[in-house]
């Protein structure tokens, strides 16, 4: 196919060489000339404005900084909607904000442009060795014609539905990568001033049932239910509302503020008065869905 590619910074950069690499025609746009030597001297074209590099493509992919940059790049002067043709699928691989690709997708839509965003994770070291997992969403259609592209950027190439969904799900990952490592921070410090070494307490806790699954193996390999009722197995809430409050108790005789387990803790008093004591420990999680207005068990 023949790709325009606006951003070859550092992630850019070996994202669209992995494009090359894959027998794309390229053709790049950069404020920084510099940054696409490599990409040149590889048989890549250049352009000095992304209204040039969007002529004649099959598909312009975008991978910049900021949503003001993306905004700039597709609206403003020398831009792709003053150049792209509706044959010509626009692609913003950054990660944006939701209310810009709408407002992009809206914008595009209204002079017959296809428009998705497929914001992508794995970091530099995974954009060099093309391990990285591409969330894309908008129209189906484009995204099965484009695809090859997406498989030369990633290895793990995911169609999230409709325009938009990408973004929520990149922007989902990173607020699930901070919280768990602010969680993390907070357990770690906890244990470490309450005198047990670092390399025991990562050790314990990587063996122990929470530590040795993925944060969401639950989720995938069990149906998700709104029923708590207790069995046999069943490590209940009372319990769990004990060990949490007895955590908390460790670091608050240490001195270590722990802001997330302290919300954790009255989530679960919340649940304890309204009668749940005996039920899974999970039912807290009704709490959040009553809140959010959400029934994860029918989404």
């Amino acid at each position: 196919m023949k790709v325009a590619w606006i951003g070859v910074g550092r992630m850019g950069n070996p994202m669209a060489t992995s494009v090359l690499k894959g027998g794309h025609q390229l053709t790049v746009h950069d404020l920084n000339r510099d940054a696409a030597i490599n990409l040149l001297e590889s048989g890549a074209l250049w352009a000095s404005t992304p209204a040039e590099a969007a002529v004649g493509q099959d598909v312009v992919m975008m991978c910049l900084p900021m949503p003001r940059d993306v905004e700039a790049v597709c609206l403003g002067g020398g831009s792709l909607i003053e150049s792209v043709k509706p044959s010509t699928v626009v692609v913003d691989s950054s990660t944006n904000s939701l209310e810009m690709v709408r407002k992009l997708h809206g914008a595009f839509a209204a002079e017959g442009i296809t428009f998705l965003d497929a914001p992508v994770s794995g970091g530099v070291p995974g954009a060099i060795a093309r391990d990285l997992c591409v969330m894309a969403s908008g129209d189906e259609a484009a995204f099965k014609r484009v695809r090859s592209v997406f498989d030369a950027m990633g290895d793990k190439v995911i169609y999230c539905g409709r325009a938009g969904n990408g973004t929520v799900c990149k922007l989902a990952h990173q607020l699930f990568g901070a919280i768990l490592g602010q969680g993390t921070a907070e357990v770690l410090t906890m244990g470490v001033k309450a005198g047990v070494p670092l390399s025991t307490l990562i050790d314990a806790i990587s063996k122990s049932a929470a530590g040795k699954n993925p944060p969401l193996h639950r989720w995938k390999t069990q149906p998700v239910t709104r029923d708590f009722d207790p069995d046999k197995l069943t490590f209940t809430l009372a319990l769990s509302r004990k060990d949490i409050g007895l955590a908390c108790e460790i670091g608050r005789q240490a001195g270590v503020p722990m802001e997330l387990a302290n919300i954790v803790e009255q989530k679960m008093i919340d649940a304890m008065n309204r009668g749940w004591a005996t039920k899974k420990a999970e039912v807290v999680r009704l709490i959040q869905e009553e809140r959010a207005g959400v029934d994860l068990s029918k989404a």
